[in-house]
């Protein structure tokens, strides 16, 4: 009889135990993404350095192409030597370190944590995606929708991670929000570590492979109805002009992420500079009001969907995995007083000022919101190419820049900073478009490179699609420290409409390629 595996959702288990392993690594990431450029370019009376725009999206595109470039080296060492599991716990502690260090908020310490962040990354990114790919049978309609969860908590945790940690550094001191992003790290890496049996064989290393065969345990797969996971090797029956072809569709559709994500990270550059200098964050009377309430309601609302996932998981791997659902558990009750505490202290302030940091929070909250709606779709009739889907995602993302830039217009050539502020809502609708095409474009991406790769190669191809990652985010980086250059010379809404015009172009591209890219995949949907 075949082992039967608790499944959430009609999903194995396991998924939701990566979805907070991924989520508490996105609240450090994107916690202290959201600290760092405003960090750098603060005055030095608040705590900041004093850097210039420039300088400090220089260190920003450095700092994110290199999060991004390692992950190839990390999926090799765990295809030849760690194993997926091993090498997601080394990149949490040296995460974990990372985040210590830059609490130091030292020069030195500061560079050390950056580097111990990006080594730390590497490790971890590629392969904790590597394992959801394992948890499902070879062409498994469900894949998508399995990856579209799952990117539901890389963004529940880059919301919580934005708000908490940016509000603490903003209103507290730069260096409990970066210490904060660290103590979460650690939790993740506690629960990934003493949850792991229930990936099954999923994940091991290859001694440890090898040491199964020799003794004869052989694990059922994650789904009970499987023969099969992306991870055996009967795919080498494949024909290799089929491999190769596939192959070149994820070189492809890694190209056509870079226009996506050079674009799509402005949101931690020259969108955080936007808000800060040039938003209207200054609330008093019933506008403070307003905010205070509609802080509470995101706050609130996403928090317990999350915690409501927690309970399910909590009830269907409690017996077996104790130590890993109560740590889970106790960091939970953790963030709801760090939260219930920010929504006290703000409720009691006569004025608000919304963090340039806040903004963030957007795009994470409409993926938590949207995301269960998006997997549905990608499971119905009316689930569309891959070629389409980034296409389309392209194009969202263009228009939302498009948006921006209309709200831009207020501001003249070369205004200071402060003398000219625009409505939060150009930034709320840009954010909502923007994540609406990362939505259709983001989380499939992932799910193709797991059914296109063949077995032996899953750990590296997900290594070179977050190279095409990283590409896009040092460009993007290098890109926003122009923006007071292009501002001067033109307008801020001459510098996002860079941002329209190229996604839209690639999106066109792609639309004109899908037949071809289409048959490439042969029959993989």
């Amino acid at each position: 009889m075949k082992n039967q595996t608790p499944t959430i959702l009609g999903h194995p288990a396991g998924l939701f135990t990566l979805f907070f392993t991924e989520m508490w690594e996105r609240f450090s990431y994107y916690g202290m993404r959201a600290l760092l450029v405003l960090f750098l370019v603060s005055e030095a009376v608040d705590g900041g350095w004093e850097w210039t725009n420039k300088e400090a999206a220089s260190l920003y595109a450095m700092y994110t192409g290199l999060v991004y470039i390692t992950p190839i080296f990390g999926g090799l060492l765990a295809d030849k030597l760690l194993g997926y599991r091993k090498a997601v716990v080394l990149g949490a502690i040296l995460m974990t370190a990372g985040h210590a260090s830059m609490a130091m908020e030292t020069p030195f310490f500061f560079y050390a944590g950056l580097t111990l962040l990006i080594l730390g990354n590497g490790a971890f990114k590629p392969n904790v995606s590597s394992i959801v790919g394992g948890l499902y049978p070879l062409g498994s309609d469900k894949k998508d929708g399995a990856y579209t969860i799952f990117y539901m908590g890389i963004n529940a945790g880059a919301f919580l991670g934005i708000l908490l940690c940016g509000y603490i550094g903003e209103k507290v001191g730069w260096s409990y929000g970066f210490g904060l992003a660290g103590i979460f790290m650690f939790v993740g890496m506690i629960q990934f570590w003493f949850g792991q049996g229930i990936f099954g064989k999923v994940g091991l290393s290859p001694k440890q492979q090898r040491n199964n065969e020799h003794t004869g345990v052989h694990e059922a797969p994650l789904d009970s109805d499987a023969n099969k996971t992306d991870f055996d090797e009967s795919e080498e029956e494949t024909a290799p002009n089929v491999v190769s072809d596939r192959l070149i569709v994820i070189g492809i559709l890694a190209f056509f992420t870079i226009f996506f994500w050079w674009a799509f990270e402005q949101a931690g550059s020259s969108m955080t500079i936007f808000a800060k200098d040039f938003t209207e964050r200054t609330l008093s009377g019933d506008g403070a009001t307003m905010f205070k309430w509609v802080n509470t309601i995101l706050t609130v609302v996403p928090l317990a969907i999350i915690t409501w996932v927690l309970g399910m998981l909590f009830a269907k791997t409690v017996k077996k995995y104790p130590i890993s659902v109560v740590a889970l558990g106790l960091s939970f009750a953790a963030i709801w007083a760090i939260a219930i505490w920010m929504l006290y202290r703000e409720f009691n302030a006569d004025a608000s000022e919304v963090p340039a940091s806040w903004f963030g929070i957007l795009n994470s909250l409409f993926i938590i919101l949207f995301a269960p709606l998006f997997s549905k779709l990608w499971e119905s009739k009316y689930n569309p190419s891959a070629a389409i889907k980034f296409a389309l995602g392209l194009i969202l993302l263009g228009i939302g820049f498009a948006v921006l830039a209309y709200g831009a217009m207020a501001i003249p050539q070369g205004a200071e900073v402060g003398t000219v502020k625009v409505s939060m809502m150009w930034l709320v609708f840009a954010y909502l478009l923007h994540t609406l095409g990362e939505l259709v474009l983001s989380p499939v991406g992932l799910s193709y490179v797991s059914k296109l790769a063949p077995a032996k190669l899953v750990g590296l191809m997900f290594g070179l699609w977050f190279t095409a990652t990283a590409i896009a985010n040092f460009a993007g980086g290098i890109t926003a420290s122009y923006i007071d250059k292009i501002s001067e010379e033109y307008s801020m809404s001459v510098f996002f409409l860079i941002f329209f015009f190229v996604p839209v172009g690639a999106g066109l591209i792609l639309i004109a390629l899908s037949k071809v890219i289409k048959k490439k995949m042969h029959g993989i949907h």
